[in-house]
């Protein structure tokens, strides 16, 4: 399974990267790094269909992940890929309006990796 990550925080890069080690290194999930949102459909331009999972943080400076959730969803359609929102704020404003854009699921920080790991059936 391929996730594209896409957080300006680049320590969640490293986080990631511990936190699936054992997934990583069995070839049961491989990831891609984005630092913005502008970025992440650079990314998926040059690959496309490879992504079958995204997550987006939401604040980013630029594109924010409700702009880049819209982005996604109006351009990928076959297959289209799965997207969670990560977010620091846990404000229904952010839910309603992921939900709205078309979000797949909703995750706050800090990352529950073990019902992150579940929700992918890890």
């Amino acid at each position: 399974m391929k996730i594209l990550v896409v957080d300006d925080e680049l320590d969640m890069q490293t986080l990631f990267r511990q936190r699936f080690r054992k997934e990583i290194r069995e070839g049961i999930v491989e990831f891609a790094f984005a630092v913005s949102g502008e970025m992440a459909l650079e990314y998926l331009n040059k690959n496309h269909h490879e992504a079958v999972l995204i997550l987006s943080d939401i604040n980013m400076p630029g594109m924010s992940g409700l702009q880049l959730l819209e982005k996604i969803k109006h351009k990928y359609h076959t297959p289209p890929p799965i997207v969670m929102m990560i977010t620091a704020y846990s404000d229904q404003d952010n839910y309603n309006q992921a939900m709205k854009l078309g979000a797949d699921d909703f995750l706050t920080k800090p990352v529950d990796f073990t019902l992150l790991k579940e929700k992918l059936k890890i």
